[in-house]
């Protein structure tokens, strides 16, 4: 998984801080960041988690390109809808040798590993063969319509993957780009970083909150899993580590 922080907000405290600012006096806009200076500006974003004023920190946003994830992490993180996603389309792009993601359980177990990594070399041959099949079918009929050659060839190939592609499973590897309000991240931390989440997105999630801090320290050094900052919503569901989890997350 690799996890990159394309873009963020310019100086994304100090944008929230104005916000919030403008919220709480008489400024006009023109004067609502005079006497922000680092400190006040810290102060601020410290109110707002306080108090629990959240839209403010919505003015903040950051982008992040994601490489090397599952096509099962996908389904997940577009669960979390106040986000934009662009992702690299299967109907378009020909999966000529699909890279794939290896639990880390089925990694542990070598008879295991061997019957993964077998039925995803059998689904590269079935959509291989579908592929081929499709498309020889398609080509001749944009011939037969009149389609020059090299225009059939594309189109043909184009319809061929956008049905193929159903074989694929969800271990298929996928990019994306996602861009998050802070107010969203903040959101998507709470849950996503939590020992009951998923392993995949877990990870992503830590990454990219990893991320969040360095650009955003105050803005984020209070993110993470429920349990940071407050008692474990999973009820009989709690993983029981409170104390380990609030020292990873504050470290």
């Amino acid at each position: 998984m690799n996890v990159t922080l394309l873009a963020h907000t310019p100086n994304p405290e100090l944008t929230v801080a104005s916000a919030a600012r403008l919220c709480y006096s008489g400024a006009t806009i023109d004067d609502v960041r005079e006497k922000l200076t680092p400190e006040k500006t810290a102060q601020f974003v410290d109110m707002l988690s306080e108090i629990g004023h959240e839209s403010p920190i919505e003015h903040a946003t950051f982008t992040f390109g994601i490489e090397g994830v599952s096509r099962a992490l996908l389904a997940q993180i577009t669960r979390h809808r106040i986000a934009s996603f662009s992702v690299q389309s299967q109907r378009y792009v020909k999966e000529a040798q699909f890279e794939y993601v290896l639990p880390p359980e089925i990694e542990k177990d070598e008879q295991a590993k061997a019957l993964f990594i077998e039925a995803m070399e059998k689904d590269q041959e079935y959509y291989d063969r579908l592929t081929d099949m499709l498309k020889t079918r398609h080509k001749a009929e944009l011939l037969a319509e009149g389609m020059e050659e090299k225009a059939a060839d594309r189109a043909a190939e184009k319809k061929a993957i956008e049905d193929a592609r159903f074989v694929l499973p969800n271990a298929c590897d996928t990019k994306m780009i996602v861009t998050m309000n802070a107010r969203s991240l903040h959101n998507f931390f709470r849950h996503r970083c939590c020992n009951r989440a998923q392993w995949e997105i877990r990870e992503l999630a830590t990454k990219m909150l990893y991320l969040c801090r360095e650009a955003a320290p105050n803005l984020f050094k209070n993110a993470g899993p429920a349990c940071l900052t407050g008692p474990c919503p999973e009820g009989k569901m709690t993983c029981g580590e409170l104390i380990k989890m609030r020292e990873k997350f504050k470290a």
